[in-house]
């Protein structure tokens, strides 16, 4: 017998055996639970970019305040006085 056959047959009797019913309500609570997890992925997303807004304002405010671009200046040479 070839055993692809037989694993065909087999696939054939589950998928045409008679299906159990299903508990009342679980669709309204499949729908209830899907939409809270959507609910919480929105705020999740939203929190986020309004993190990274914050963090990159901050950044810009602090880089303009401290311009670490600047050289700062040089400490090793006294200042000259009484010329």
């Amino acid at each position: 017998m070839n055993t692809q056959a037989h694993r065909e047959r087999e696939v054939r009797a589950v998928l045409e055996a008679a299906q159990g019913a299903l508990p009342p309500g679980i669709h309204t609570e499949a729908v209830r639970r899907g939409g809270r997890i959507l609910r919480r992925r929105r705020v999740l997303r939203r929190l986020t970019w309004l993190a990274l807004c914050l963090a990159m304002t901050a950044f810009f405010v602090w880089a303009l305040l401290a311009r670490p671009w600047v050289e700062p200046p040089s400490g090793t040479t006294p200042p000259l006085t009484g010329w």
